[in-house]
């Protein structure tokens, strides 16, 4: 187990802390994040994958394209200033502040299919990022119809000049954090990723810390 240790977590966007949960390795969350307000995924232990879904609240047929993402921006990877736009191009959410560097939009989510094709059979009870998101995602009334390819915050997936993707150590470190910005209201469907046969979660998984603040408010 990682003995690593954080400073004690604080949001990247100064505001009132109107949510903050800790969630707990392999585990999944959801929480619409009001139009305007800042949410801060805080890496506690440092080198945890944490795959990202979005849609609008209010219509959850409008979700997060990746493919239009990285278009408009001409980049893979995300940092601050990336806009997170559904497939009509519309900005669901904008990374305010980013202590990583970059995370990936390539990578997808783990699953007991995806396991076992690429680590084998043995692999196949394994708990998998498609099932938090399925799991929590029913408690908003979506399917697998809803489901689209992911972000992976912290994630690190370089790209080599022959378009061949790896999955490598992460970037991040105890404590670092990024924040997202909602430009309209916004589900946030999280999977803490449980992934233990590549080094996206360090071979161990860990919890991280979900704070939401309200900008322009005091404390």
């Amino acid at each position: 187990m990682s003995t690593a240790t954080a400073p004690h977590p604080a949001p990247l966007v100064e505001g009132a802390v109107v949510l903050d949960r800790t969630v707990p390795a392999r585990a999944a969350w959801s929480a619409v994040v009001a139009a305007g307000d800042v949410l801060t995924i805080v890496d506690l232990e440092g080198n945890q994958a944490v795959d990202c879904l979005l849609h609008d609240a209010h219509d959850t047929t409008e979700r997060y394209s990746s493919a239009e993402t990285v278009r408009a921006q001409g980049n893979v990877f995300l940092t601050t200033g990336s806009v997170l736009r559904t497939d009509t191009g519309r900005p669901l959410m904008t990374v305010a502040a980013d202590e990583v560097g970059r995370h990936d939009t390539l990578g997808g989510a783990c699953s007991t299919y995806s396991n076992t094709l690429r680590y084998g059979q043995h692999t196949r009870s394994q708990h998998a990022c498609m099932q938090n998101f399925l799991t929590e995602g029913a408690r908003h009334g979506l399917t697998v119809r809803d489901l689209a390819p992911n972000i992976n915050w912290f994630m690190n997936v370089p790209v080599d000049p022959d378009g061949a993707l790896g999955i490598v150590d992460g970037l991040s470190a105890p404590g670092k954090r990024v924040a997202v910005r909602a430009e309209t209201d916004t589900l946030v469907l999280v999977s803490n990723c449980p992934q233990v046969n590549n080094p996206c979660n360090g071979f161990d998984p860990t919890p991280v810390r979900m704070i939401v603040t309200r900008p322009g408010t005091g404390e």
